[in-house]
């Protein structure tokens, strides 16, 4: 069954190349992002692993853990990261799972068997303090991710967290925001003052800190 918004991350323990990792007591407190790749040695792949080592520093600043993940082997991924750093000028500084037996890709549902019944797709989960998943990305093995959308979408997620609004379409950090219909406008005055009503199911505020 596909794991949903809401859902518990399933727990695992896995070989990495920073050592064994138990998922939920690495995450601790933190959130975290978890995303795997169809295989290593791959041209997309090595993009994708150099571009997320280069922004580790903005998913620190948002207390983000990431845990990258393929199916091959740790031997294979020592490898693989001299490729990288190679190609992108970035070295791989966070934990890459080595799914040998693809058992945490079956408890995720990475592999789709109608794309491809070997190769896990590039699935991103986003997983929150809880430990509950807040946001779920599949993209086909073709086509790379643009994490500084996921750093975005992360930058949502923990303001709408902590707030009650939600932000609009192509939203960005420092942008206004949207009060929540739950709030009502008495409570809105309280919270958002000087707040704007563009309709009146859609108020707007300046980000709250």
């Amino acid at each position: 069954m596909a794991i949903q918004l809401g859902d518990e991350a399933p727990n695992f323990t896995a070989e990495t190349t920073e050592g064994e990792l138990n998922f939920h007591e690495y995450l601790g407190d933190s959130w975290g992002v978890l995303f795997s790749h169809p295989a290593d040695f791959t041209p997309v792949c090595t993009t994708e692993l150099g571009a997320v080592a280069a922004l580790k520093p903005e998913f620190d600043k948002r207390g983000v853990k990431v845990v990258g993940l393929s199916v091959d082997t740790i031997d294979r991924h020592g490898e693989w990261a001299e490729d990288i750093r190679d190609v992108t000028g970035a070295t791989v500084n966070f934990p890459l799972i080595a799914d040998k037996d693809r058992s945490i890709a079956d408890k995720y549902g990475m592999i789709h068997p109608n794309a491809n019944d070997t190769m896990t797709v590039r699935s991103v989960f986003v997983v929150g303090p809880d430990k509950k998943v807040k946001l779920t990305l599949t993209y086909p093995a073709a086509t790379g991710r643009d994490f500084n959308e996921i750093l975005r979408t992360i930058d949502s997620l923990q303001l709408t967290a902590k707030h009650k609004v939600a932000t609009p379409a192509n939203w960005k950090q420092g942008e206004d925001v949207i009060i929540t219909p739950a709030v009502s406008d008495e409570e809105a005055a309280e919270r958002f003052p000087g707040y704007e009503t563009v309709k009146p199911y859609l108020r707007t505020t300046p980000q709250p800190a």
